[in-house]
């Protein structure tokens, strides 16, 4: 397809330079070259397709990048990468080398703040018109942010924040399912400039000035004029807040969007303007159904993205599985989700029990003080999470539920290398940073099946445990439609060999078989991170000149180190060589290429181990 005007654009400064009547054919470009190009890398669409015009409008108006952008997530931001000199580089979109599928700072200037996880865009944008204020600089700074991102704690608490705060910020709400919003029209449309511009502002200054001398008056003023807007926009909550609301107003309409941002950047203090899009706009597909839409693989843009048959279940599907079987077995069950339900596989058990079903959404925090509450009367609640956004709720795991021992299973997906999404992703860090919480129990599992028995050994565990299992498939192996669990803190031998034994965790227990079969080396399937088997430990130390311990996780805290520190209590002075992700953030690329070049196929494993075989010989 041909992109002529797209293809002008360089820079935001070329757009700026477009006459308004060129928008919406540009927008339209935008748009189908987005979707042919996402098409072919797959990368997240619908939310991107429903920016499209709110991106065009934003850089048509500030002057980025001294205005700052700051966008939240980050799902929404393609077309602002192509207008902003990224379009060649969208042909190898979230592949190694290529560009981040979320803003990055060290990509390009236009992108001011690296996201990936919600509700950040408030509070860094403040912290960055705070900056300007008190340097003496005159830019303008902008949020944006989603109706789902805006159900967060941290937004609230940012937007609490800057009301009080003399800074120069503008607030963007991209709603796109809030069913506060009432239907957007004409009124609407006049409304928005009216109450943007300035002669209102000016006037309800002066007012504000005048009656500042009889407060009783001043009080009876500002509560007549919010229930004059209240009457026509959903906006007090956000007034209250101490914004000046906007809206809301057509965010697919650039004759709407334009006028009402210049507007605003000339208003001074906090400002909130609410925006109405559809997710997947333009492309009927996405928007009959955004979810599907929502993150996509690569496919045929004329015919859609056709359903899969036959294939290995993932272990997100395990999970599913499981969660519905486990529900029809007891009525104590109760499934928890932060806004991930498709993605933790909770779509049937959302269906089949929905009184059971909670999605508290993005409040991970929540999410497990909410789950300790369950379990403190006698509930089984299971907390299904990535491992990634686990990070958020620490503190609840620990104070809330380690701390006082309580019944909470942990289904963590995306453990582990997640590929495309990149560092923001990564769940690199999830066995270290429970193993060192008391109370935990802590698992990995190595294949399909034994991921439902884990599950259920967790279930069964009369407080909190964790079962970290990876994105996509593992090697095949049929969940068994029972409900049989593990030992407590037992691991198994894999292979009998000499010389060397390989302490695999999860499913590097393949590429451990493999490099285990080249070197005759005796290989285990740990399972457990904590409780550690130390007999097993204890025993195969005894017997073997070389011990390496393997992780999908990182080296520094993680299973490798809990080994070392239990040969380290039993006395025992051997060799070890401890394998799994180094010291450093992890980009994105596809998962079986990023583990090969870490040195984690079992191709490398051999290498490294006959170099570190060498390196203690000498």
């Amino acid at each position: 397809m041909s992109y002529p005007l797209l293809e002008s654009i360089a820079d935001p400064t070329d757009l700026r330079a477009m006459t308004r009547d060129q928008l919406p054919a540009l927008a339209d470009e935008l748009r189908a070259f987005l979707l042919d190009s996402v098409a072919k890398t797959g990368g997240h669409l619908s939310s991107n397709l429903g920016t499209i015009e709110l991106t065009v409008a934003l850089h048509y108006v500030f002057a980025t990048p001294e205005d700052r952008l700051v966008w939240d997530v980050g799902h929404q931001t393609y077309a602002h990468k192509v207008l902003t000199g990224r379009r060649a580089g969208m042909t190898r979109l979230r592949m190694k080398d290529g560009i981040s599928g979320f803003p990055k700072r060290d990509e390009s200037p236009y992108d001011t703040f690296g996201v990936g996880h919600s509700s950040t865009s408030i509070s860094a944008a403040l912290g960055m018109a705070v900056a300007a204020r008190d340097k003496g600089e005159d830019r303008r700074v902008v949020a944006i942010i989603g109706d789902g991102a805006m159900s967060a704690g941290q937004a609230f608490e940012a937007l609490n924040n800057a009301g009080v705060i003399d800074a120069n910020l503008l607030v963007i709400l991209n709603d796109n399912d809030m069913s506060i919003s009432p239907p957007v029209g004409a009124l609407n449309k006049y409304l928005a400039r009216l109450l943007s511009g300035r002669t209102f502002n000016a006037a309800r200054k002066a007012g504000e000035k005048v009656l500042s001398v009889a407060p009783p008056l001043l009080e009876l003023a500002k509560r007549a004029e919010e229930h004059v807007k209240g009457m026509f926009v959903p906006g007090t909550l956000f007034e209250e807040f101490g914004f000046n609301y906007i809206g809301p107003i057509d965010g697919h309409d650039l004759d709407s969007l334009i006028p009402t941002l210049e507007n605003l950047r000339q208003l001074k203090g906090p400002q909130f303007l609410h925006i109405i899009t559809k997710k997947g706009q333009g492309y009927k597909l996405a928007e009959a159904d955004p979810v599907l839409y929502h993150g996509v693989s690569k496919f045929d843009a004329a015919n859609g993205i056709q359903g899969k048959s036959g294939g290995k279940p993932t272990f997100t599907q395990v999970f599913g599985d499981w969660l519905c079987d486990m529900a029809e077995a007891d009525a104590r069950l109760v499934g928890i989700t932060p806004a991930m339900c498709e993605g933790s596989g909770m779509t049937r058990f959302a269906t089949s029990h929905p009184s059971r079903y909670h999605d508290v959404g993005i409040a991970e925090q929540h999410a497990l003080t909410f789950a300790a509450g369950l379990a403190c009367e006698g509930m089984k609640p299971v907390v299904a999470i990535y491992s990634t956004f686990l990070q958020r709720a620490y503190d609840q795991l620990i104070h809330d539920i380690a701390l006082q021992n309580l019944d909470v299973t942990l289904a963590i997906d995306r453990g582990g290398l997640v590929g495309a999404d990149g560092a923001t992703h990564q769940g690199a860090f999830d066995l270290s940073y429970l193993a060192c919480i008391p109370n935990m129990v802590v698992m990995a599992p190595a294949d399909e099946n034994e991921c439902r028995q884990m599950l259920t050994a967790a279930y069964q565990h009369p407080g909190p445990a964790a079962v970290r299992y990876p994105r996509g498939t593992g090697p095949g192996v049929p969940p068994a439609p029972t409900f049989e669990g593990l030992p407590l803190g037992k691991g198994e031998v894999r292979r009998r060999g000499k010389g060397i034994v390989i302490f695999s965790f999860g499913t590097l227990l393949a590429p451990a078989l493999e490099a285990g079969a080249i070197l005759d080396a005796t290989v285990v399937n740990m399972r457990f991170v904590k409780p550690l088997d130390l007999a097993l430990v204890r025993e195969l130390a005894a017997g073997h000149d070389l011990l390496v311990t393997l992780e999908e996780n990182a080296v520094i805290g993680g299973a490798g180190s809990e080994v070392a520190r239990a040969l380290e209590g039993m006395g025992v002075v051997k060799p070890l060589l401890r394998l799994g992700l180094p010291d450093c953030f992890i980009e994105h690329g596809e998962q079986g290429q990023m583990l090969a070049e870490l040195g984690l196929s079992a191709t490398a494993l051999v290498e490294r181990i006959r170099q570190f075989q060498q390196s203690t010989i000498t």
